[in-house]
């Protein structure tokens, strides 16, 4: 029996001789057990498995995943072990199988040949197109079962998952501050960071993160979305909206540790601390008398000024 032969014996039997064999085929008929087709021939069924292939019926043990060839079911097996024997050259990441490889090389090449037909934006992968183009649509498949928000990619959701979670892995060695995903803290890292590559085109004030720039660019605007459901007042940032509220609120949360004395808001409370001590920054130009808040200084400042605001009445 040859390799061939011998490889597929368990998958074809000839079958036994009828009464009316002699007639029909006057041949031996080989079935492949799987779909019971005839073949005449053990060489024209060895010739076929491939078409055939498509019938599975090799599956893994781990997730019952069906492979129509045991060299494929092999190789799928890596993807549930701890063996990464294909390393990258480049970053040293290392993969299970050598097609990953090759797949993720392409990262670290310049070529793109896949364009987005609406954006025109390249990318180095088809499976990294077809998720972007995601971007493009509404549809939006993939639900939070915790918050029912939907995305477009199970990626994004998984990642989204974290937000629920409790779990945060990835520690700032600085201040020991922990975030449920790395993007997080490598965002957070910015802030120990003396980079601020994001300038306002309007007041050159740079910023650590583009989000930074975003919500500072508000100020510049004359937009103002969030409305006070009390008083009206608007705001162009949601979180001075929320602060503004405690003004309209008898909760006052963040209170003095000399004196007990309670603020609606931390920056009050940080301000009033500076009652308690000697620090006092802001010193006049004029007589080098000292302040520890400038606005105290601003109206100590009228008293060296010709500016005479209170004006009797009489």
């Amino acid at each position: 029996m040859d390799q061939t032969e011998e490889s597929h014996a368990e998958i074809y039997s000839p079958n036994h001789r009828s009464q009316t064999e002699d007639i029909d085929l006057k041949c031996t008929s080989y079935k492949y057990f799987v779909c019971n087709k005839p073949f005449s021939s053990k060489s024209d069924l060895s010739r076929q498995l491939p078409v055939l292939s498509n019938e599975t019926f090799l599956k893994c043990s781990v997730c019952n995943k069906s492979f129509s060839h045991q060299s494929s079911l092999n190789s799928h097996l890596l993807v549930h072990s701890n063996e990464k024997h294909f390393k990258c050259s480049v970053c040293n990441k290392s993969f299970s199988q050598k097609s990953n490889l090759n797949t993720h090389l392409l990262v670290h090449s310049n070529e793109k040949h896949f364009k987005c037909s609406v954006c025109n934006k390249s990318f180095s992968q088809k499976s990294t197109l077809n998720a972007h183009l995601h971007v493009h649509s509404n549809e939006k498949h993939f639900k939070c079962s915790v918050c029912n928000k939907s995305f477009s990619r199970k990626p994004i959701l998984n990642t989204h998952l974290l937000v629920h979670s409790n779990e945060k892995h990835f520690k700032c060695s600085v201040c020991n501050k922990s975030f449920s995903l790395k993007f997080n803290l490598n965002r957070h890292l910015l802030v120990h960071s003396n980079e601020k590559h994001f300038k306002c085109s309007f007041c050159n004030k740079s910023f650590s993160q583009k989000s930074y720039l975003n919500t500072h660019l508000l100020v510049h605007s004359n937009e103002k979305h969030f409305k006070c459901s009390v008083c009206n007042k608007s705001f162009s940032l949601k979180a001075n909206l929320n602060k503004h509220l405690l003004v309209h609120s008898n909760e006052k949360h963040f209170k003095c540790s000399i004196c007990n004395k309670s603020f609606s808001w931390k920056a009050n409370l940080n301000r009033h601390l500076l009652v308690h001590s000697n620090e006092k920054h802001f010193k006049c130009s004029v007589c080098n008398k000292s302040f520890s808040w400038k606005a105290n200084l601003n109206r100590h400042l009228l008293v060296h000024s010709n500016e005479k605001h209170l004006k009797c009445s009489v």
